[in-house]
């Protein structure tokens, strides 16, 4: 399924309509189920949300969720833009950072921390339907050799950002889903699962910091 990109987004930011185009990925249906997942283990605390694109996963945490701080970083300067436009948009509480995955969050105690990273692999880049290649900027897709570039330095450096006790939750390649949890074993985090998606794809990686 594909979102028309010229139109509101109400998939993965129930209700705060989130506009996208060219400047950002277009939220799929499969990244709604990032936010239910989360909102299923936490609805309060300090949230962020990392490669936020067109915000919508901020915004819907923020919409639905009672949380003290909702947070989200992008990287490029354009996504950022339209990220700005939505938050502003929806009227509701989300602090925008522009930066480099969690660097913008160090120090600011989170609880959770939640993404939807690029996770195709450079060959693999060369290969996308021009439909998603030629539209959806690459920053927001390719993530290096194996496409796991961006999913290890979350588990690497989001450890730092988080709380002792703080959720991951990070949506994945259904193809990269084991090599993801072992990732994570090898960054030390616990309560590791991985969960389907709606089409029974494994889909999304949650853990936790250990206590510490």
């Amino acid at each position: 399924m594909w979102v028309n990109p010229s139109f509101p987004l109400a998939s993965a930011a129930r209700g705060s309509h989130s506009r996208t185009d060219r400047r950002a990925l277009i939220p799929r249906p499969e990244t709604e189920g990032l936010v239910d997942l989360v909102l299923a283990k936490r609805r309060d605390g300090v949230v962020a949300d990392i490669c936020t694109g067109t915000a919508c996963i901020a915004l819907a945490l923020a919409d639905e969720g009672r949380f003290d701080a909702v947070h989200a970083v992008e990287l490029d300067a354009d996504a950022l833009a339209l990220a700005t436009e939505n938050v502003r948009g929806s009227g509701l509480r989300v602090r925008l950072h522009q930066g480099d995955l969690v660097a913008p969050v160090l120090g600011l105690g989170l609880d959770v921390l939640v993404s939807n990273p690029p996770y195709i692999a450079a060959e693999e880049y060369q290969g996308l339907d021009p439909s998603v290649r030629d539209w959806e900027p690459k920053l927001a897709l390719e993530s290096g050799r194996d496409g796991l570039e961006h999913t290890r330095r979350l588990l690497d450096e989001g450890r730092g950002a988080l709380r002792s006790g703080g959720l991951v939750a990070l949506e994945l390649d259904a193809n990269r889903a084991g090599p993801s949890a072992e990732l994570a074993q090898t960054f030390g985090w616990t309560d590791i699962a991985v969960h389907r998606d709606l089409y029974g794809r494994e889909r999304y990686l949650t853990a936790r910091r250990g206590e510490e």
